[in-house]
């Protein structure tokens, strides 16, 4: 329904009251008028029935005469009004205007008056002096008409009155109006101008003070959102927040890309439309039906899986018991799990790869302590074996220490580089691992232009380098070649070493670099490898900040390609690291 506004409630208001009290006062004026006007009729007649009966004299004559004529015509002519002299039996003598007697008995009481004419005690006969009826009532008229216009014309005035007091009245509230609007609409920086009253000055100055004090505290509020936003999106964890009917309050950036929102505005969206995870789903029902705080494990699915650890705590507060809504923290332990199951894995390893050689030279030392020392050949053969497990154990122990220096040189970030000619450094890998690809028959080739040049630690990438091509050599067949190229663009060096021996599968290949991690552990073994060349191999580029990938294909072969900053991106990152 739509409402009125304050000047069409108030103006008809004032218009019927002040209507109210002119039609009021009309009247009484009008009658009041009125009974003057008889009044003074009355009066006038009473002056002209004196004045006639001043020109009397002692005797009323029986028939008119002059005298007695012209006193009545002066003195009717005098009041505007009608005389007439009666005899004691009622009969007209004289009158101003020839009227008979039987036209004065009916006058009207209200317009005439009769006086008795009186001598020495006795009625000698009657004066009477009236008005017209007709002009009476046309006077009276006459004046209620007059009475009736300009009533009229005060109405007019009076309704033009109301409308400018009641738009005088309504003004300051549409102006209130008005200024709340623009309140509303956040324009809080106007003032409300003081009003003519006390009331709309203490009015105008409440909603200015309102207004700043709003303005005060939404800056406050916004200043603090902000603040929270940043924090909020500052954060690695994952920060949810929803009520109690699963609805999203908020929901970082980190949340987001965990969770695997696609809504561009994912709040006041329901849980179910935003968290497609069923488990995720139902650890937030656990937390808004809990009073303790809540941690748990959600493995989300996909490519690859990803292990979130969350923790949920319920909104409370004193006029929600039950809890108004949750907070639920999520932080990807993905990595950490890994390492944790690399950890365990690399002790196992470790301890595995220990226990096998030790185990052998214990077992040979024990034999020959029991008497094997006697057979000499068994002996020689014996001390040969004990020999070869000792010289693997030595290798597996400084791989170990080797890697373990590479680590804290990256950590330290203190690696002594330099530039190096790639073409001599792959030089010098060629005549370290030249016997052992003739042993095999395997020819190893280098195409690298001699002018290229890259900052690094020669010792280290030669290692780096020697490792890749001797596990080359290892799984080649013989008669095949090992290739080794070297090139530049403008952000980094590459150096590829690629086989044609037996390849590896797709599902080694993530965790090809791991320590101890062998894709085929008995030929590994076999062909005397520690399982840590690969490891030492990443290690050794991840502290010159560059990477190494891999491409294999079964029964075709590999190329592992070591990936290092250029010459310029060297010196940028050596600019940016003083």
């Amino acid at each position: 329904m739509a409402r009125k506004r304050l000047l069409w409630q108030l103006y008809p208001s004032y218009v019927l009251v002040s209507l109210t009290a002119l039609v009021s006062v009309g009247w009484y004026t009008g009658h009041v008028l009125e009974q003057a006007y008889r009044a003074s009729l009355d009066e006038r007649l009473q002056l002209v029935t004196w004045t006639v009966d001043g020109h009397i004299g002692a005797a009323l004559p029986t028939e008119a005469t002059a005298d007695l004529q012209s006193a009545c015509d002066a003195a009717a002519a005098q009041a505007r009004a009608n005389v007439a002299v009666l005899n004691p039996a009622g009969t007209v003598l004289v009158s101003s205007s020839g009227v008979s007697s039987a036209a004065v008995e009916p006058v009207d009481k209200d317009t005439s008056s009769r006086r008795a004419l009186e001598r020495d005690g006795r009625v000698i006969g009657t004066v009477v002096g009236w008005f017209p009826h007709a002009q009476v009532q046309a006077k009276i008229r006459q004046m209620r008409f007059a009475l009736a216009g300009a009533g009229l014309a005060i109405g007019l005035a009076t309704a033009l009155l109301c409308l400018f007091v009641s738009r005088h009245v309504s003004r300051p509230f549409e102006e209130i109006r008005d200024v709340a609007e623009r309140f509303a609409r956040g324009d809080l920086g106007y003032k409300l101008a003081a009003g003519t009253s006390a009331e709309m000055t203490g009015l105008a100055g409440a909603l200015n003070q309102m207004a700043s004090q709003l303005h005060e505290r939404l800056q406050t509020i916004v200043r603090q959102t902000s603040e929270q936003q940043a924090v909020l999106a500052s954060m690695v964890e994952g920060v949810l927040a929803i009520d109690g009917q699963q609805r999203v309050i908020t929901l970082n950036k980190a949340a987001a890309a965990l969770v695997g929102n696609t809504l561009a505005n994912p709040l006041g969206r329901t849980l179910h439309e935003v968290v497609r995870n069923p488990d995720l789903r139902r650890f937030a029902d656990r937390v808004l039906a809990s009073s303790q705080t809540i941690e748990d494990d959600v493995v989300l699915h996909g490519d690859p899986d990803r292990v979130l650890q969350i923790r949920g705590t319920a909104l409370r507060d004193q006029h929600h018991r039950d809890g108004f809504g949750a907070v639920i923290v999520m932080s990807d332990v993905t990595h950490f799990r890994r390492l944790e199951t690399i950890r365990r894995d690399f002790v196992a390893n470790v301890s595995h790869e220990l226990k096998t050689p030790i185990t052998s030279i214990k077992g040979f030392v024990e034999t020959l302590l029991d008497g094997a020392l006697a057979n000499p050949e068994d002996a020689e053969r014996f001390l040969k074996i004990v020999a070869t497990q000792a010289d693997r154990l030595n290798a597996i122990i400084e791989d170990l220490l080797a890697l373990s220096k590479i680590e804290q040189s990256e950590r330290a970030a203190d690696l002594v580089v330099q530039e190096v000619a790639v073409h001599d450094l792959l030089q010098a890998v060629w005549h370290d691992c030249q016997p052992k690809a003739s042993q095999r028959e395997i020819l190893i080739r280098i195409e690298c232009e001699e002018s290229l040049s890259a900052r690094l630690n020669a010792p280290l990438i030669e290692q780096a380098v020697t490792n890749l091509v001797d596990n080359a050599l290892k799984y080649s067949e013989p008669g095949s070649e090992v290739l080794i190229t070297a090139a530049e663009n403008e952000t980094e060096v590459t150096i590829a070493v690629s086989d044609h021996g037996c390849g590896i599968d797709d599902e080694h290949l993530p965790r090809l670099f791991e320590r101890f991690y062998r894709v085929d552990k008995a030929r590994s073994r076999k062909l005397g490898g520690t399982g840590l060349g690969l490891a030492i191999v990443k290690h050794i580029i991840q502290a010159h900040q560059g990477r190494i990938t891999v491409n294999s294909t079964p029964g075709v072969g590999s190329v592992f390609r070591i990936h290092l900053p250029s010459l310029r991106a060297a010196r940028e990152i050596q600019s940016a690291s003083m």
